[in-house]
């Protein structure tokens, strides 16, 4: 399960659900020297954090081990944000990955996915307020019990 846990994280740090977060200033501030006005939408983006090399070595590989035990308290948690942070992180965001992990273990208990000759490699990806997929992700799927199914 730990894993698990750290093989969630990776695809969420590559994969955000979403590409950014949006909050409006509550009062006048000033951050590294930027005044930033009371009213102000304020805009983080997720997807840029999570790839940005500063923050993530080879941001572009995956890589489950950054989130093990002993890495993990060496992640800034302003840098890692699938389900935003503070007071204001989603409400749903312990429901989704307990659902996540479930569904994961139970298909991956019967079933094998392999690429085909219609998956897209690599996969390239669309922004419209959701990150996802530009085609369909297509792959082979296989039977723990030897049978096989269509890609």
């Amino acid at each position: 399960m730990e894993y698990l846990d750290m093989v969630l994280n990776e695809t969420l740090r590559l994969f955000p659900i979403a590409d950014r977060l949006e909050r409006v200033c509550k009062k006048d501030v000033e951050i590294n020297g930027v005044f930033i006005p009371k009213g102000t939408t304020v805009m983080m983006p997720i997807f840029v954090l999570h790839q940005h090399p500063e923050f993530w070595p080879e941001p572009e590989e995956f890589r489950p081990e950054r989130f093990s035990k002993k890495n993990k308290d060496s992640i800034n948690p302003y840098t890692y944000l699938p389900f935003g942070t503070g007071p204001r992180n989603c409400i749903g965001m312990r429901f989704a990955i307990v659902n996540i992990k479930l569904a994961v273990v139970r298909v991956l208990q019967n079933f094998s996915f392999k690429p085909c000759k219609e998956t897209q490699i690599p996969l390239k990806l669309v922004s419209q307020g959701l990150i996802r997929p530009e085609k369909p992700i297509v792959l082979k799927v296989e039977s723990r019990d030897g049978t096989m199914s269509g890609a």
